[in-house]
């Protein structure tokens, strides 16, 4: 009776914890007014952070010292700058940016860019660098 009282819990936690490991991106939301980007935090973990980004019109560039970033495109489309190279992006595009990668995007569709970043590993915020304009 002892075994299956742990295992029952053990199961009921498995259940209650994996439920935390799976996210439907299609009802996230932005907040309702923002006036460029509008960021939330999906997960994080020592491994890796993951974000839903909406952007109306630009991110400046910029690079990350010590992350590797992979963005998915959900939604919009626009120029996306990877070092030197710019590409023409839409939804369903994913884009690989090694660390210490300068990058940056212009958004040209009507509706705001909405993307999946996840950053490895955990994205704390302060090791994004951004470019100064004379660069």
């Amino acid at each position: 009776m002892k075994y299956t009282l742990i295992i029952l819990f053990q199961m009921i936690c498995f259940k209650f914890l994996g439920q935390n490991l799976v996210i439907s991106t299609e009802n996230i939301q932005p907040e309702k007014h923002y006036e460029n980007i509008n960021v939330i935090k999906l997960s994080s973990e020592i491994n890796a952070t993951t974000f839903a980004i909406w952007i109306k019109k630009s991110v400046r560039l910029h690079k990350h010292i010590q992350h590797v970033e992979n963005v998915y495109i959900k939604e919009g489309s626009g120029d996306f700058q990877l070092g030197d190279t710019i590409y023409k992006v839409k939804s369903g595009d994913l884009i690989t940016i090694p660390k210490n990668t300068w990058h940056g995007v212009k958004v040209n569709s009507k509706e705001a860019m909405k993307v999946i970043s996840i950053q490895s590993p955990e994205f704390k915020g302060i090791d994004r660098i951004f470019k100064e304009k004379d660069d």
